[in-house]
């Protein structure tokens, strides 16, 4: 889980991952809409892959980017449910009337 905080933590990443809400993108496509070296860009891109919140194929010489929301979801929900929220948390009334 902490991989993905680390992902999050930076906003170009968390736009990279808005853009590819979309659909899938180039990394050419994805990096034309920064204004950052391709080599900043790629290192963006690794920490995102190795925090799985990206799938990247080849294309011919292009690279494609898929979001992984499944696994931006599970982070989120453990990270809500490490705080005791959630649906599996019991309401303080029903605690209240064991």
């Amino acid at each position: 889980m902490s991989s993905v905080f680390k992902a999050l933590s930076d906003p170009t990443r968390r736009r990279v991952l808005q853009l590819l809400r979309q659909g899938p993108m180039s990394a050419g496509d994805i990096s034309d809409r920064f204004d950052v070296s391709k080599p900043t860009m790629s290192a963006h891109f690794a920490v995102l892959k190795e925090a799985d919140l990206v799938h990247a194929e080849k294309a011919g010489k292009s690279v494609i980017y898929h979001l992984k929301l499944s696994v931006l979801e599970e982070a989120l929900l453990g990270f809500v449910h490490s705080f005791g929220l959630g649906a599996d948390t019991p309401e303080p009334d029903e605690e209240s009337a064991k």
